[in-house]
């Protein structure tokens, strides 16, 4: 019989392409494009880099492994697109919200920007952002969750109103 929750096999799968598409967003652009900061900016230049490579292939690897696990569990019903998008979301905000309160904050791993002379501004706009997108992928989730979530597809004539 065919699982008749389709939101419990996408959601995961969803949530580790968010993660992975986080994590890639981040490495290429904060760490290659702007060299704002590296995974780890407490030690050389080296460690850094090196960091950064083991940081991108632990992201790399989540996405494609999401992307795997999301096409293989990918079933037509209650709007799968929606439930997908969802978890993406969700796991896209939750990771910077993780990567923004635990690394960069509590355990100082890294800033947003490594050497600005004030940091809170970064801060407050990468946590910001993560929560809105988080917060945006837990409405989506719940309204994909909704009995009342697939449109109607109903076809009205109007013309003979």
């Amino acid at each position: 019989m065919a699982n008749q929750e389709p939101s419990r096999s996408l959601l995961w799968p969803a949530v580790l392409v968010g993660i992975g598409v986080a994590g890639s967003l981040d490495e290429i652009v904060l760490h290659q494009l702007l060299r704002w900061h590296h995974f780890y900016d407490r030690g050389s230049q080296a460690a850094g880099l090196i960091a950064d490579g083991i940081f991108h292939l632990g992201s790399t690897a989540t996405l494609v492994i999401g992307l795997v696990l999301l096409m293989t569990r990918w079933r037509t019903g209650r709007d799968p697109l929606r439930q997908a998008v969802a978890g993406i979301l969700v796991g896209a905000g939750g990771f910077n919200l993780y990567d923004g309160i635990i690394q960069h904050k509590l355990l100082g791993l890294h800033q947003v920007r490594a050497g600005a002379p004030n940091n809170l501004p970064y801060d407050l706009v990468f946590i910001a952002i993560a929560a809105v997108v988080l917060l945006a992928g837990l409405l989506l989730l719940r309204l994909a969750s909704s009995p009342s979530a697939t449109p109607s597809r109903t076809v009205r004539n109007w013309g003979n109103g």
